[in-house]
């Protein structure tokens, strides 16, 4: 493909605008359509990045003859239907993260995907960081070998609010969306599928409806672990923050960002042609696209961490 990438976006919130800053760095891609709840919310930002099509629907979005493609940033619970739907018309697809909430719908999408040859691909942004593609490409050289993976997930989050203090429509979840992040980070970083996992959680909270807590343990068939702990209780600095502990060295990675163990800043500028990982992302998914070709965190490649999390949450629900 060399003609000009269209693009629809759904979701005008936090994310969908840290996509849009991203593309607007990405030659070859035109985003033609914006997709939110909010009519005259999403009409303001349309203006701001120049989208000449708005509506709250996103199946008329989908009739646009025009339309290659969609990047879909809305609430968890829609993301297998609506990633079902974009498919089901024709058009590539890019859903945030989680692919699901559920391995049902998990399957159904790489069902789906098969089915329609598409490019479907989920936005597991860990993956594209600079500072986890630095040690990744380490790994890779055979120059650092994973031997734990300590992680820590943390927001403040006791009303339902967004990255920008905005009510949510939606419910947020530690299990099915953050810890996904580390789940499927853990497995790719090792090169080794996930044999062990175990859960606890803390109390449910009363209006939300979900833990606030959660503690959970990994072991992949290499014999690395990971420990991962979240929370939407933390006071404190909110985001994840990954400490690699390796045969060879430490690195603390904390978004683009990468430090070695004894907080030393390393320099992951020449890494990748740009040091924001959303943007990164979508630079692999119109790739993928133009060169006919399956992306790195394609819906196939990240299924794995689904299976986990269901193994988790039926564990979760075994003990109450």
């Amino acid at each position: 493909m060399t003609k000009t990438i269209k693009v629809a976006l759904a979701g005008a919130g936090a994310f969908g605008i840290k996509h849009l800053d991203g593309i607007r760095n990405i030659d070859g891609v035109e985003v033609v359509s914006l997709i939110s709840r909010d009519l005259e919310k999403t009409k303001e930002v349309a203006t701001k990045y120049g989208i000449a099509h708005v509506t709250t629907d996103l199946a008329e979005s989908l009739a646009l003859k025009e339309l290659d493609a969609v990047i879909l940033c809305t609430p968890t619970q829609m993301h297998a239907d609506q990633t079902l739907a974009c498919l089901q018309a024709g058009k590539h697809v890019q859903v945030e993260i989680p692919l699901a909430d559920s391995l049902a719908g998990a399957q159904a999408v790489v069902a789906m995907q098969k089915q329609t040859g598409l490019v479907a691909m989920c936005g597991h942004t860990r993956r594209f960081n600079p500072s986890h593609q630095y040690v990744h490409n380490e790994i890779s050289a055979g120059r650092f070998n994973i031997q734990q993976m300590d992680v820590q997930t943390y927001f403040f989050r006791r009303t339902n609010t967004n990255a920008l203090g905005q009510a949510r429509s939606w419910t947020d979840h530690l299990l099915w969306h953050h810890a996904a992040h580390t789940v499927d980070l853990f497995a790719y970083q090792c090169g080794s599928p996930i044999v062990q996992a175990n859960a606890i959680q803390g109390p449910i909270h009363p209006a939300l409806g979900i833990a606030m807590d959660m503690s959970i343990q990994l072991k992949a068939a290499n014999g690395a672990i990971c420990t991962l702990s979240l929370s939407f209780n933390n006071d404190g600095p909110l985001g994840t923050y990954f400490r690699y502990i390796g045969d060879t060295a430490t690195y603390l990675a904390r978004y683009d960002d990468l430090f070695t163990g004894k907080e030393e800043k390393i320099d992951v500028s020449k890494v990748a042609v740009s040091m924001n990982g959303i943007e990164l992302q979508d630079r692999e998914f119109f790739a993928a696209i133009k060169e006919g070709r399956e992306p790195n965190s394609s819906v196939a490649r990240v299924f794995a961490c689904y299976e986990v999390l269901h193994q988790l949450e039926q564990q979760l629900n075994a003990n109450g």
